[in-house]
């Protein structure tokens, strides 16, 4: 037996208990005739004391040996710390060491293994095996692990049943790019990995199973950020003869359940949010409503003028800063040249404060009295000491860029409070968008998205109006899930295909499985996934993922602890068929 108990359990009550403990050296503190020792596990910090009159020689001499992060089991008796340490659960106690065994020498760590640590992030992941150790990673895992029970528990007990489904599938042309894997046996062809379990779990309810969910991989092969990885997780989930309202109760139920479980937070109101609205409000579809700041049209109230800006514009919108009119000239310019970074890429911002007197003094007095600046205030719900922000332009960029300063300017305000919780779903989006690229519409969801209701028809006159039986749920201002009613019958995805641009012949070869199978009594039925690693981040109070994730990749989509990906050799290359054109 290595261990009697773990290093985070001992307490005052274990006092003259004989124990044996096993785990890493977390410090040494050698005071030549005394030896303290921080003994770490996955549970806490044990304090090991060792004295040349209580200990026998060889076990000191060893104990003076010792280095951080050495693998050692220990025996001894439990006794009472003279200087009891209140910052850890075990502070109140010792272990007086009679025997040491030196289980696994280790080398002299390459950053220091502490909640706040000296190592970078790149040093970090490349020996996350030695982070993972730090609490804050340790713990994140704990969380996942955690908030993972919470979902397998609930949903368990809502009758859903957790199936696996394939995870070497068919490629398919829509969304992002595939990662494809080469069969041996099958020269010439390639599997796929999966961007979602999507057809399998739509055959699963053809198949009769109900209510379905995994906690199921998934990859795309595209550009990463900070809550985005190559692969990813996803609690999937699917259930026959529903409606759109019974999928939202149900899983405003599994969030509400989370929050309550693992924030202790009461959450009562799921608002429902219209597609359109949130782009005309907050110029994003995943708009966070934990504070204020919402858009202001102004073409009405800015357009009259000579200002050539606002009057070429497609759309002049702006917000109010709540207590921005403190702001200096010198701040409001470094808020000018943020809007102007690449990353944003508006032209300019214009701005007028708003004084405690009532009066206003804007950026474009020249043009614009105060009874016109007072109507600027009026749209955006500007309040005395508050900063209008006015950007113009193409109306879905000039959206896209006054929404990354709001959410900027929250930010500085203190606004986005990790601890405060704001779910909302956002409803009715559009059924398909036109890419400018390849010049004809894409499937916004994905292809076996159901029309609204009564819509389907639109499909031939005007597609870009068509909504779809589609909604994501929205926390703190980010997707942590979405998904959508199905079609369920051949004539209506035969229909959807057509109008994505599939001839016959390549709906057939693609997901010509799927329309067979809705041949055989497919039921009504829809579905939505979370994004796990998103939605662990956030009730964790952060929004980037990594952390929470055991082994993740870096912004190029590399694991530098393993070094992949990496080139395979000759014979591989050739058993599987394939001849690479390198050059020299």
């Amino acid at each position: 037996m290595y261990r009697s108990h773990n290093c985070g359990e001992l307490r005052a009550s274990h006092t003259n208990t004989e124990i044996t403990l096993a785990g890493w050296v977390q410090g040494v503190r050698d005071k030549g005739f005394m030896v303290y020792v921080d003994l770490r596990d996955r549970y806490g910090i044990t304090q090991l004391y060792f004295d040349e009159e209580q200990t026998d020689k060889k076990v000191l001499e060893t104990a003076q040996k010792l280095g951080r992060e050495f693998v050692i089991q220990v025996k001894g008796k439990v006794q009472e710390r003279a200087s009891k340490n209140p910052n850890i659960p075990t502070g109140d106690i010792e272990v007086l060491v009679s025997d040491l065994t030196i289980l696994n020498k280790a080398k002299l760590p390459p950053f220091t293994i502490e909640d706040k640590t000296d190592g970078g992030e790149d040093i970090r992941m490349k020996y996350r095996y030695l982070d993972i150790r730090r609490n804050p990673v340790k713990n994140s895992l704990i969380f996942r692990h955690k908030v993972t029970q919470e979902v397998r528990n609930y949903l368990s007990n809502a009758s859903f049943i957790e199936v696996e489904t394939p995870y070497l599938i068919k490629s398919t042309p829509e969304g992002a790019r595939d990662f494809v894997v080469p069969s041996r046996m099958n020269e010439g062809q390639f599997y796929a990995l999966p961007q979602s379990p999507q057809t399998f779990k739509q055959l699963l309810m053809v198949g009769g199973m109900d209510k379905y969910f995994q906690i199921v991989k998934c990859f795309r092969d595209e550009d990463l950020r900070a809550d985005r990885q190559p692969e990813f997780t996803q609690i999937d989930c699917e259930m026959a003869f529903i409606e759109q309202e019974d999928i939202l109760n149900t899983f405003e139920g599994l969030t509400r359940h989370l929050l309550k479980e693992i924030n202790g937070v009461e959450v009562d109101k799921f608002p429902r949010m219209l597609y359109d609205d949130a782009m005309r409000l907050y110029g994003n579809d995943k708009p966070d409503i934990r504070f204020g700041m919402q858009f202001g049209e102004l073409n009405q109230v800015a357009q009259h003028k000579d200002f050539g800006v606002f009057n070429n514009a497609e759309l002049v919108v702006g917000i109010a800063v709540p207590g921005g009119n403190s702001y200096t000239r010198k701040e409001i310019d470094k808020l000018i040249s943020w809007v102007k970074r690449p990353q944003v890429g508006a032209l300019g911002m214009v701005y007028c404060r708003y004084n405690d007197d009532g009066s206003f003094k804007s950026s474009v007095d020249k043009f614009y009295d105060q009874d016109d600046l007072a109507k600027w205030a009026e749209v955006t719900g500007a309040k005395p000491g508050d900063l209008i922000c006015v950007l113009s332009g193409d109306t879905n960029k000039v959206r896209a860029q006054l929404s990354a300063l709001r959410m900027e300017l929250a930010e500085r305000l203190g606004l986005r409070k990790p601890n405060e919780f704001a779910p909302l779903w956002v409803i009715d989006f559009p059924l398909l968008e036109w890419d400018e690229d390849t010049e004809r519409y894409h499937a916004m969801h994905h292809p076996f998205t159901s029309p609204k209701p009564g819509q389907i028809e639109l499909l031939k006159t005007d597609p870009g109006a068509v909504k779809a039986n589609a909604y994501d749920l929205v926390l703190n201002g980010n997707e942590i899930g979405g998904g959508s009613i199905r079609i369920h019958d051949k004539e209506t995805q035969a229909l959807m295909f057509d109008y994505l641009g599939f001839t016959e012949e390549e709906a057939k070869a693609q997901f010509g499985f799927l329309m067979d199978a809705f041949q055989y009594g497919a039921p009504p039925h829809g579905g939505l996934a979370f994004g796990l690693d998103r939605l662990v981040a956030i009730l964790g109070g952060q929004e980037t993922i990594r952390d929470y994730i055991a082994f993740p990749k870096n912004n190029a989509g590399r694991d530098v602890m393993i070094d992949a990906p990496a080139p395979i050799n000759d014979e591989q290359l050739t058993e599987l068929s394939l001849k690479l054109n390198l050059k020299s």
